[in-house]
């Protein structure tokens, strides 16, 4: 767990909070209907539970009470919703949100911090002490003023400290090298990019859909080259496209997506190349299912082809992560070296796709999978 306070916002007060964010009167969660094998979800998969608000009682030490303002949706989440994946019909959704503390019982928190953790999708909820433990929890006091809390479950929650781990410690780029970036304007590809770009002079090549999205990353996020992958019919369209961008190949590919984009960035891979994988889209709808109609991964059946003896002599690498240790402080520096960037202006914030109400969460989560979002999504409670 991350406690330590930032310094570039002084501390909130309580009262200030409430009267900008009203204390709920009902506890509202996000709950599964039923699971969803195959295709895109939408708002028939997801309910909303009601009932009472929680309190913290006097033999809670170490608990919080804590108001959500911000729910992410994001596409992993897409996977637990399968047969297999971890959910059952009429459990409560849970991800990455930032909120405030309400009360406290402990002396790690005070009412008024700011807090960005992986928890229920429930507007108000009292977090034990055993809880806290067991979940991503970080304190986002003095990194972040209340008009931006949205930032906890974007550029200071999981997206930053996925781009953050994935291209600095796993990719581990060297000054002018050629990175790749698949679903390059959302919320962690945009970020990839411009840190690869302000702190490592590198190269960076972002795969994204659309003229609008294009000119995000070449405008705003500084990107030298744009591949629109909408506009490649197959592999091998892609395959060109990308070589007309990088003609000498890539040295490092961050995967968001995986299908063709893994395929062809793998054969555009130099050697000593490098490849973080934090994310698989692209087969997040397909049926878990494979070939036989036998159960596979809930993260679809779909596979991407390795030549593991191409990789001997070249010294590739290609390597999964989570953002675990980043996010908590284990790993790096994430969240005081990207607030002092944020601060600084060293680069720009992706774009965020606001929601209003926790009724829409499922709408945001929705978005995902039919590309009616720029950046995160953030569903505002």
């Amino acid at each position: 767990m991350s406690i330590n306070n930032g310094t570039y916002f002084p501390p909130a007060s309580l009262d200030e909070l409430i009267e900008k964010f009203p204390t709920p009167s009902v506890a509202k969660t996000v709950r599964l209907i039923d699971y969803l094998d195959e295709g895109v979800p939408g708002p028939e998969h997801f309910t909303i539970g009601e009932g009472p608000v929680p309190t913290l009682t006097l033999d809670g030490d170490g608990d919080i009470l804590i108001q959500v303002v911000a729910m992410s949706a994001d596409p992993y989440l897409r996977v637990g919703i399968k047969p297999g994946g971890g959910k059952n019909p009429g459990d409560a959704m849970n991800g990455f949100v930032s909120g405030f503390v309400l009360a406290s019982n402990s002396e790690k928190w005070i009412p008024g911090d700011f807090v960005g953790a992986a928890t229920d999708f429930t507007n108000i909820q009292v977090l034990t002490k055993a809880a806290q433990a067991k979940t991503m929890i970080w304190k986002l006091t003095g990194f972040l003023d209340a008009e931006h809390l949205s930032y906890g479950v974007g550029i200071l929650g999981m997206p930053g400290s996925t781009a953050y781990g994935g291209l600095i410690d796993v990719l581990k780029p060297n000054k002018g090298e050629t990175l790749f970036v698949s679903a390059a304007c959302g919320a962690v590809g945009g970020l990839v990019g411009q840190i690869a770009k302000t702190q490592y002079n590198c190269n960076v090549v972002g795969s994204c859909g659309g003229d609008e999205k294009g000119a995000i990353i070449l405008d705003k996020f500084k990107f030298d080259h744009h591949v629109d992958y909408k506009k490649c019919d197959d592999e091998a369209a892609l395959a060109a496209a990308l070589k007309a961008a990088a003609p000498d190949g890539i040295d490092m590919y961050f995967e968001n997506v995986g299908g063709m984009h893994f395929e062809v960035a793998m054969s555009a891979l130099r050697p000593k190349g490098r490849i973080a994988v934090c994310g698989c889209i692209a087969n997040y709808n397909n049926s878990s299912a494979n070939a036989d109609g036998q159960q596979a991964s809930p993260g679809g059946a779909v596979s991407n082809r390795i030549n593991i003896g191409n990789m001997i002599y070249s010294a590739q690498r290609i390597e999964g992560f989570v953002c675990m240790p980043w996010l908590t402080g284990q790993k790096g520096n994430f969240l005081s070296d990207m607030a002092k960037w944020l601060h600084e202006g060293a680069f720009a914030v992706p774009e965020e796709t606001h929601f209003q109400g926790i009724e829409n969460w499922a709408a945001g989560f929705q978005s995902l999978f039919t590309g009616a979002n720029k950046g995160k999504v953030v569903i505002m409670v």
